[in-house]
């Protein structure tokens, strides 16, 4: 295969070029670009090469594994389910779908087996995944059945019609009991496996936000999404000096001192409660509720004593 770079594409990396361009998977072309088996203008390149306008990029790569979804038996807490789409409140610990380092045990998995179909688009290790929530955040998530309930879905969150509301404990006391938060959203320039706020590529991001209840040194607070961006609670609450409990990645969270005495958080403190949609078939509007997990609760509670 030979791939030649546009004007508009230069300052790209390699890598992330490749990806967009090929529609291979990253995985696949950063271990070709290792082996030495992409070259750029007959040259090898590392895969953080920015690609420049005019670039003759060649790529010997070899045909990827077949991939298959295999139906397990999960305990789910199925909330909804119909011939079109299924809700289910995700517990902690629960990847969306296979992936590297998790090829089992995914909510998707445990779907696959407890449905008589699933929709064509979306991968074949994803299929009908319309959103995400993050492994350790607990709730509420929508899975198409089948193709039409997909693109169905797919147009309300792009337009933004989706109502979604977090649970969260944040660290610290808020100096107001109800806010909004409007700051740009990007992959993050210094670690690509974070977002940030301060990005070169930034999209718009909205979180609004209610006080429920002010705890010890914490703050329990109910958060819309008005945007869908990776991580977006987490990185908000973060960058206002507030993050989420439990937080290792964006906060650090990760214990509160009381005294003597040291609370563990062992996970983001972070709950999809709330989601609401119009049924892509019927057109009926669907509210669906979900009470905090048990380890959330236990946590409020404890930060109601201290």
């Amino acid at each position: 295969m030979e791939v030649i770079v546009d004007s508009a594409e230069a300052g790209q990396r390699l890598d992330q070029f490749l990806t967009i361009r090929t529609s291979k998977s990253r995985s696949q072309l950063e271990c070709a670009i290792k082996d030495g088996l992409i070259k750029v203008n007959g040259s090898v390149k590392k895969q953080g090469y920015r690609v420049k306008a005019n670039d003759v990029i060649g790529l010997i790569l070899q045909p990827e594994p077949t991939q298959q979804l295999h139906p397990q038996d999960l305990p789910l807490d199925v909330v909804y389910q119909d011939d079109s789409l299924i809700v289910v409140d995700k517990p902690p610990d629960m990847v969306m779908y296979p992936g590297a380092g998790h090829s089992e045990g995914s909510l998707i998995n445990g779907i696959a087996n407890r449905v008589q179909h699933l929709a064509t688009v979306g991968g074949p290790l994803r299929p009908g995944i319309v959103h995400r929530i993050d492994r350790d955040t607990s709730g509420l998530v929508v899975v198409a059945l089948d193709d039409a309930a997909y693109y169905g879905l797919v147009a309300q969150f792009k337009d933004r019609s989706i109502k979604r509301r977090y649970k969260t404990i944040l660290y610290g006391k808020l100096n107001k009991t109800e806010g909004e938060i409007d700051l740009p959203i990007g992959r993050s320039d210094a670690d690509r496996k974070k977002m940030s706020t301060h990005t070169r590529r930034p999209k718009s991001a909205i979180t609004r936000w209610r006080l429920i209840e002010e705890l010890r040194c914490a703050s329990l607070v109910e958060a819309a999404l008005s945007t869908g961006r990776t991580h977006q609670i987490r990185v908000h609450f973060a960058a206002i000096g507030h993050p989420v409990l439990g937080d290792s990645t964006y906060g650090r969270k990760t214990s509160i001192e009381m005294g003597s005495r040291i609370v563990h958080i062992k996970r983001q403190m972070l709950h999809a409660g709330v989601l609401g949609l119009v049924h892509p078939v019927t057109g009926q509007y669907m509210e669906f509720k979900s009470p905090p997990p048990a380890d959330m609760v236990e946590v409020i509670d404890l930060l109601k004593l201290l």
